[in-house]
């Protein structure tokens, strides 16, 4: 066998593997990171007040309604994103969510992306930002309830065609 023919093998047995490892990736990252969301979201419920006097310092419009709606948000977006239903609608309400948090309370991180990246990816809205968008570009993967009721409709919507086409 040739040394192209071994690479060629080599790199087809690579991306095999990737391509096994990333439904399971995707369910780390979407359980890991959707149960940090819920549980920020539920301190941040039980802790109206001090959520609204912080987003009040941080100048946001309606800091109450605010801290109500993004505490919500992150609770039943995290366990949404952790089960994988919803996931692409959630992952890009959650990325909102973080990109106001940067934009509020870690500014000079942003202002530093390029001078100082470790500023940037220190911040405390980072990881969550990060999951959030590749959750939102790669999908849920496979082990998830989208991805189970993907399959349902798309078995149901063949028997629909079958039937109509009379077979």
């Amino acid at each position: 066998m040739s040394i192209k023919a071994l690479v060629r093998r080599g790199y087809g047995v690579l991306i095999n593997v990737g391509n096994w490892l990333q439904s399971p990736l995707l369910l780390l990252v979407r359980l890991y990171w959707g149960w940090q969301f819920a549980q920020s979201g539920w301190g941040r419920l039980h802790h109206l007040d001090t959520a609204t006097e912080f987003f009040a310092s941080l100048g946001l419009p309606a800091p109450r309604l605010n801290a109500i709606f993004i505490s919500n948000l992150e609770l039943v977006g995290g366990v949404l994103l952790a089960i994988g239903l919803g996931s692409r609608l959630i992952a890009f309400l959650l990325a909102g969510d973080m990109t106001v948090a940067y934009l509020t309370a870690a500014r000079d991180a942003i202002q530093a992306i390029f001078s100082d990246p470790g500023k940037f990816y220190n911040a405390d809205p980072y990881t969550f930002w990060f999951a959030s968008i590749m959750v939102l570009v790669f999908g849920p993967g496979k082990l998830s309830v989208d991805y189970l009721l993907a399959k349902r409709w798309e078995k149901s919507g063949e028997a629909t065609m079958a039937e109509r086409r009379g077979a």
